[in-house]
C-alpha cells in the first residue's frame, strides 16, 4: 500500500509497541518507524524480536527490542523504563499482545480461559500502567488493539470476547481518568485481517475463509496495512480530539450482514 502520510511525520517521536514482533503490531511498528518514530518492540520471543528489529533497521528505521511477557508487570515496567530513560520519554504506546485459540466454552479449561484474560486484558493494563509515568504530556497517544469479538459474540471465542470487552472498557475508563493529563486513549478493533495468525486459526479451510469474507459488507478481508493506517491516524495531530473511541477496522462486519445475503 502506498504511504499516504507525510514523510517524517513523527520525526523525534518515540513509541513502545507491545506484541510488536509479528502480525498487525509489527506492521504498526514498521509504519511508525517509516515515519520517523524511534520504536521499541516488546515480545516473549527473542528470535522474533531479533528478526523484527533487523527488518525495521534494514528499512531505515530506528528500532530496539525488549524480551518479556506482558503478564509479568515487573518485566513490562523494566522494559518501558529503560526505553523511556534512554530517550527522554514516550509519545505513543501500542498495546497489542494477545492470545487466541478456538475452543468450545464447555470444554475449555479454566486455566486456558484465564491465560487469554491475563495476556490480553491484564497485559494491556500492565503496559498502560507502566507507561503513564513516562509519557510526554500533553499529546501522548495510547492505542489498544482489541478485536471485533469485544462487540460481537463469536462461537468458540468466549475467552477472547470476554478479554477484549474488558480492553474496550479499560480504554474508555483511562481516557476519562487520564484525559486531564493530556493523554488520549483509544482502541482499534480489527475484523478479519489477512495473513495473521488469528485468521489462520479462525478460517482453517478455504471454504470457511470464503464464507467469512462473504459475510463482510466489503466482501474481503482487511490488510495489516489498513489497520496500521488507522493507528497512524490516532497517533497524529489529526486525531488530537479523539479519545475514548472504540474504532472498528472491519469492512463493516459489526454493522451486520452475518448471513451474507448482501454480496
Amino acid at each position: 500500500m502506498t504511504n499516504i502520510f507525510e514523510a517524517g511525520l513523527f520525526r523525534g517521536k518515540r513509541a513502545f509497541v507491545a506484541g510488536g514482533s509479528s502480525g498487525i503490531n509489527l506492521e504498526i511498528a514498521s509504519r511508525l518507524a517509516g515515519l520517523g518514530t524511534e520504536v521499541a518492540i516488546f515480545s516473549r520471543s527473542q528470535e522474533k524480536i531479533d528478526a523484527a528489529v533487523a527488518g525495521l533497521r534494514e528499512a531505515g528505521g530506528n528500532a530496539t527490542g525488549f524480551t518479556g511477557d506482558v503478564r509479568q508487570y515487573e518485566a513490562v515496567d523494566a522494559a518501558i523504563s529503560d526505553f523511556a530513560q534512554a530517550g527522554g520519554g514516550i509519545d505513543f504506546v501500542i498495546s497489542g499482545a494477545a492470545g487466541n485459540f478456538v475452543a468450545p466454552a464447555a470444554q475449555m479449561s479454566a486455566n486456558a480461559f484465564r491465560t487469554v484474560v491475563e495476556i490480553d486484558l491484564m497485559g494491556t493494563y500492565h503496559v498502560l500502567r507502566a507507561s503513564f509515568a513516562h509519557l510526554r504530556r500533553p499529546g501522548a497517544s495510547l492505542i489498544n488493539i482489541s478485536a471485533v469479538q469485544s462487540q460481537q459474540a463469536i462461537p468458540f471465542q468466549a475467552h477472547v470476547c470476554s478479554a477484549k470487552a474488558g480492553i474496550d472498557m479499560l480504554t474508555k475508563a483511562l481516557a476519562v481518568e487520564w484525559g486531564p493529563a493530556g493523554v488520549r486513549v483509544n482502541a482499534i478493533l480489527p475484523g478479519p485481517i489477512a495473513d495473521t495468525e488469528g485468521m489462520r486459526r479462525l478460517s482453517s479451510t478455504p471454504e470457511l475463509a470464503e464464507k467469512i469474507a462473504r459475510a463482510i459488507p466489503l466482501q474481503r478481508y482487511g490488510t495489516k496495512a489498513e489497520v496500521a493506517n488507522l493507528a497512524v491516524f490516532l497517533c497524529s495531530d489529526a486525531a488530537s480530539y479523539v479519545s475514548g473511541a472504540i474504532l472498528a477496522c472491519d469492512g463493516g462486519q459489526l454493522a451486520g450482514n452475518p448471513s451474507g445475503i448482501v454480496g
